[in-house]
């Protein structure tokens, strides 16, 4: 019997080794496999005495040869293989131990060059394992050393390892494998910035099994990219609570890419993925009371993103009410003292929080029987690009207010329309089937006690009304002049435009065209 060993990864090897040896397997080896288990007594064969062949061109080729894939594919129940095997002198391999190149771990590091991650790219290695994987009924095929000693166990019952065990391990090389070539291909598509591929791959490693999906009868699993961006929700350290749900987290990344167009301080809720109050002002706390004011309801039961750290003062308005999460940079020590005291509020910490996606960040959409690969949606109107269409000319609170409304509202699921005044949202109506719902529930609000109601509805006087696309009608102008709306923003692009900029001259209201469409589907 006879054991194949080359790996990167030395952990466990050298016992592995010495078990597999004590069973009778004769070890073959290669490189720095080889040197580890020979100087730890193990008896080991090097693999150039079971090739005849010496390792050549800076080690790139060792292992390629019929002495070893023929030893690890021969059909052990078919005569015509193991009469081939026998007349050229080849041996059968019937443990194969592989891990592989660290490619991972070369483009992880900040300095890697393409020649030394290409370098770093294994072709030996796979090649073996997908061999020995695809013969697993004869071959026991190990590419995790998690897996060492359960194979070590079953050796040591003297039956060996039974077909549905041998079955899994060669599931895993399959899995391991297409894993390592879509890494490569990514790193190597992300080095040249080359967009939407004929057949793409994404790899990705699994953080955590979830407790359920969005309902408790879906099974879930989160999972992380090999190589997310600084600022992604993944990189989050959480301080305090209990484990993440899948709609925590699903919520807790719309509220972090809402976030992110904003440099003021800023407070954003979010509400089953819809934000639900924005806030921007001199210090946090002033952006929370305006981002709560909002929708001092709907924020209940919420996440709350902050891009300053949380303070004391904060924090005692935030424990005021039960929201599942307040990810921030970082909390006092003060403020964790005071949130702490509720045991099912989950405090996150992202120290580079307002760190943008890179260039060529895609979103993906899963549809039956395929996905959706889009750019994600980074884009927001600049201001000499923006077109006055009406009479009336926008002040210049009203023009930072149509900026502030825009970049909620492209956060907002379609038909999405966003109230806003002073840097501070005062309505969202989302995800509506026509866009008249929409502006019908940005406008009314939450149901607030009859005071809070009469202030809300003064406050709507002055605010501008942005819309994440064009009004098809004039109707959702009238009902903004109503309210006492007296600016509004929308990309334009209707055939009935002018409809709606005569609506907005006849009830003396500013309309800006940024011709900048933000769907959220």
């Amino acid at each position: 019997m006879k054991a194949l060993i080359s790996v990167s990864d030395k952990s466990g090897v050298i016992e592995f080794a010495q078990e597999l040896a004590g069973l009778g397997y004769e070890v073959i080896s290669t490189g720095g496999t080889f040197s580890t288990l020979k100087e730890a007594g193990v008896p080991v064969t090097g693999i150039s005495e079971v090739t005849g062949f010496p390792e050549c061109l800076d080690g790139r080729v060792k292992t390629l040869h019929p002495a070893v894939h023929g030893g690890i594919l021969a059909m052990r129940d078919k005569k015509e293989h193991m009469a081939q095997l026998e007349e050229l002198g080849i041996e059968t391999i019937d443990v194969v131990a592989i891990n592989l190149y660290p490619f991972k771990a070369t483009i992880l590091k900040e300095d890697v060059t393409l020649p030394i991650a290409i370098e770093n790219i294994d072709i030996g290695g796979p090649t073996m394992l997908r061999s020995a994987a695809k013969n697993h009924k004869d071959v026991i095929v190990v590419c995790d050393p998690a897996d060492y000693s359960a194979v070590i166990a079953e050796l040591k019952t003297g039956h060996g390892l039974n077909y549905e065990a041998k079955y899994r391990l060669a599931l895993k090389v399959f899995e391991h494998t297409a894993a390592y070539d879509a890494m490569i291909a990514e790193y190597l598509r992300s080095v040249k910035n080359i967009p939407l591929p004929a057949n793409p791959t994404f790899t990705y490693e699994k953080i955590q099994d979830l407790r359920y999906g969005e309902n408790p009868h879906q099974r879930a699993a989160y999972y992380r990219e090999v190589k997310p961006w600084k600022g992604a929700l993944v990189n989050v350290r959480q301080v305090h609570g209990k484990e993440l749900s899948f709609n925590n987290i699903n919520d807790a990344n719309d509220a972090l890419a809402c976030l992110r167009e904003f440099q003021a301080p800023t407070i954003v809720a979010v509400k089953h993925a819809n934000p639900c109050g924005v806030g921007s002002a001199g210090t946090i706390f002033e952006a929370y009371r305006k981002a709560y004011e909002a929708d001092p309801i709907s924020i209940f039961g919420g996440i709350i993103a902050s891009n300053m750290p949380i303070d004391a003062a904060t924090a005692e308005e935030i424990g005021k009410i039960f929201v599942e999460i307040v990810i921030a940079p970082s909390f006092t020590e003060e403020a964790l003292e005071i949130l702490t005291r509720k045991a099912n509020i989950r405090l996150l910490t992202l120290p580079r929080i307002e760190k943008q996606a890179p260039t060529g960040s895609i979103d993906v959409k899963k549809v039956d029987g395929g996905i959706l690969v889009q750019d994600i949606d980074n884009e927001l109107f600049e201001e000499q690009e923006i077109k006055v269409v009406t009479k009336k000319q926008p002040t210049a609170a009203e023009l930072e207010d149509m900026k502030f409304g825009m970049k909620v509202v492209k956060h907002v699921k379609s038909n999405a329309i966003v109230i806003v005044k002073d840097g501070g949202t005062l309505g969202v109506g989302p995800g509506q089937t026509n866009r008249i719902g929409s502006v019908g529930i940005a406008i009314n609000g939450p149901d607030l006690p009859p005071e809070a109601a009469a202030a809300r509805k003064q406050a709507l006087r002055g605010a501008v009304l942005a819309s994440d696309a064009f009004f098809p009608f004039s109707d959702c102008v009238t009902a903004a002049a109503a309210a006492g709306i007296t600016a509004i923003v929308q990309p334009g692009g209707s055939i009935k435009d002018e409809e709606s900029i005569q609506k907005c001259d006849e009830l003396g209201i500013a309309m800006v065209f940024t011709g900048l469409r933000h769907f959220k589907h």
